[in-house]
């Protein structure tokens, strides 16, 4: 079991004292829970969130996608200062150990968001998420991500019960170069080949629907499209 790094349980112990935690209930100080309090702070009780703001759910994403996400973060390939230093000084075993709790919630999603767009462009982010469009050598969403949109154990994320916003977010910083992922960056090769209305679109759609069954799928049916670092052959 490595050294709990200090720095989470400060930061666990804070989330406590301000009240995030204030139950009389509270987990053991060196328990995974009370170490992720750090987490809960910005992603919700349990890594759940919600469907507002910008902080996406982590409960119940595949452990290899998270674990790659903050390898991520702490690489430099996805830029965010905050989550960075909480990961920097982090060891592969312990992000490994952060990973594996939240997969392992199972946890509800709260309602979507509203449908907030003119039909067309919610056609238009349909179509994109289940068909693709060949023309431009994009791939369905599906393809990759499940026909369910669930994702797909070990490594590739769910993209429902996502906000807009952030969704908009992480495809815009894909096209931009602004996120990275290991190479090859599938994801990045994708955005580059979508518009600011693609973008929008996909995000709109994706962000109003309903989840039926929220858990990855086992395995592809098919190969993926394209390459992707970090996901198993």
């Amino acid at each position: 079991m490595p050294k709990r790094p200090l720095l989470f349980l400060l930061l666990a112990a804070l989330s406590a004292a301000c009240g995030a935690q204030a139950t009389g209930n509270e987990p053991p100080l060196d328990s995974i829970e009370r170490r992720v309090l750090a987490c809960t702070s910005c992603h919700g009780a349990q890594g759940r969130a919600t469907n507002q703001g910008y902080f996406p759910r982590i409960a119940g994403k595949p452990a290899g996608y998270l674990y790659n996400q903050l390898v991520n973060f702490r690489e430099g390939r996805r830029p965010y200062a905050l989550m960075t230093y909480l990961v920097e000084h982090l060891s592969d075993d312990y992000l490994k150990e952060i990973a594996a709790h939240f997969a392992s919630l199972d946890l509800p999603y709260p309602p979507p968001q509203p449908a907030a767009a003119e039909p067309a462009l919610l056609q238009r982010g349909e179509a994109l998420v289940r068909q693709g469009d060949a023309a431009r050598k994009i791939p369905a969403c599906a393809q990759c991500h499940g026909s369910a949109l669930t994702g797909v154990q070990p490594a590739i994320p769910g993209l429902l019960g996502l906000p807009r916003d952030y969704l908009v977010g992480q495809i815009g910083g894909w096209k931009t170069g602004q996120r990275h992922a290991a190479a090859p960056d599938c994801m990045g090769e994708v955005a580059q080949r979508l518009t600011p209305e693609d973008i929008a679109a996909v995000s709109v759609w994706l962000s109003a629907q309903p989840i039926v069954d929220s858990h990855p799928a086992k395995a592809l049916p098919a190969a993926l499209p394209l390459r992707c670092g970090g996901v198993p052959k």
